[in-house]
């Protein structure tokens, strides 16, 4: 059953995106276009806690020049900005080793003694 949850998920999730649509006055060829975009996405935390302060702050650029301006803001955002942090850690609290005993297929764990 979750095997066929998975993909209708995401055939809705896509269904659901195709009907976004961006006003026609929110995109003009001379706005602010790729390298604003890569800059506003990775200045977005900062713009974001200013925009709850102040009316007049905006995190996104309108208009702008459309599907460029998006990408990089998608990059600036994902791989230069917050996404960008390797912050994953792993904590090791027990490692077991384990070793083949010569002669024999026995595998002896090195905390049995």
């Amino acid at each position: 059953m979750l095997r066929m949850r998975t993909p209708l998920a995401l055939a809705f999730v896509a269904l659901l995106g195709a009907c976004a649509t961006q006003a026609a006055s929110g995109v003009t060829p001379a706005a602010p276009g790729f390298l604003y975009g890569v800059w506003h996405g990775f200045i977005f935390p900062v713009a974001w806690v200013i925009s709850l302060f102040v009316p007049e702050a905006a995190v996104y650029a309108v208009p702008n020049n459309g599907g460029w301006y998006d990408f990089g803001y998608f990059l600036g955002i994902v791989v230069f900005g917050v996404g960008a942090r390797k912050s994953h850690v792993v904590y090791r609290d027990r490692v077991i080793r384990e070793r083949v005993v010569d002669g024999s297929h026995t595998i002896r764990r090195e905390d049995e003694a």
